[in-house]
C-alpha cells in the first residue's frame, strides 16, 4: 500500500514541478485475504503529526493553507482504507457496504442505491455469458450507440436544414426589396447570390 500510493504520487509529478503540485492520494485496498489481526471489516489510516509534549496536530501556516487549501500537515499525506471483504457479515448499513456486499457476494439487492453499482453488476452480468451471448450483448449495445448517433446527428441536420431554410428566406426578402426600388438585377444577383431566374419570379 506505501509502495502503490507513493508510486502515484511520483508518476503524477512532472521533472521541475514544485512540491505544491504533489496531489492527494487516497489508497483502497480491497482484500480478500486476512491483512493482520481485527474486528472490523474496513480500517481507515492517516499519517499525523502530533505533539510529543502537548499533544497538539501539527498545522500548516497560513501561507501553506493558501497553497495546499488545507488546514493540517495530515491532510497532505496520503489516506488509507483497508476492506476486509470477507470480515464483511452482509448486513448493509449504508452505500458504502452495499458496494462491499457486491464485491463480497457479486450480487445487488433490489433495496440498494449505491451510484454506480447497477452498472457494475450489468458488466459482472455481462462477463459471466457465454462467447456467444457475450457477442449478441456487444452487438445488442453497439446498435443501441448507433441508433442514439443517428438520433442525434438528425436532430443536427435539422437544425442546419432549419437555419439555411431561414437564410434563402432573408435572401430572397432583401431581393425583393431592392427589386421593389428598380434596383438593377446585376446588383442584387451581386448582394444576394441568388440566380437572374430567381429574382425575376419576385
Amino acid at each position: 500500500m506505501l509502495y502503490g500510493s507513493s508510486k502515484a504520487i511520483t508518476e503524477y509529478m512532472k521533472k521541475g514541478d514544485p512540491y505544491s503540485k504533489v496531489n492527494k492520494v487516497y489508497s483502497v485496498n480491497i482484500l480478500y485475504f486476512n491483512l493482520g489481526h481485527g474486528d472490523d471489516y474496513i480500517y481507515y489510516g492517516s499519517t499525523k503529526f502530533v505533539g510529543i509534549h502537548k499533544n497538539d496536530e501539527l498545522r500548516l501556516n497560513q501561507s501553506q493553507q493558501d497553497v495546499y487549501k488545507k488546514s493540517y500537515v495530515s491532510e497532505v499525506y496520503p489516506e488509507y482504507y483497508i476492506i476486509k471483504v470477507d470480515e464483511f457479515d452482509d448486513i448493509a448499513k449504508d452505500t458504502l457496504d452495499e458496494w462491499i456486499y457486491f464485491l463480497k457476494n457479486e450480487d445487488v439487492k433490489d433495496s440498494f442505491t449505491a451510484k454506480g453499482l447497477l452498472e457494475a453488476k450489468e458488466k459482472l452480468d455481462s462477463m459471466r455469458l457465454s462467447p456467444e451471448d457475450q457477442a449478441s450483448y456487444k452487438s445488442f449495445l453497439e446498435d443501441l450507440h448507433y441508433e442514439a448517433s443517428m438520433l442525434q446527428t438528425s436532430k443536427i441536420e435539422g437544425r442546419n436544414e432549419g437555419r439555411n431554410e431561414g437564410r434563402i428566406e432573408m435572401k430572397l426578402e432583401i431581393a425583393k426589396s431592392l427589386k421593389d426600388i428598380n434596383t438593377p438585377i446585376e446588383t442584387i444577383i451581386h448582394a444576394t447570390g441568388l440566380t437572374k431566374a430567381e429574382i425575376e419570379k419576385l
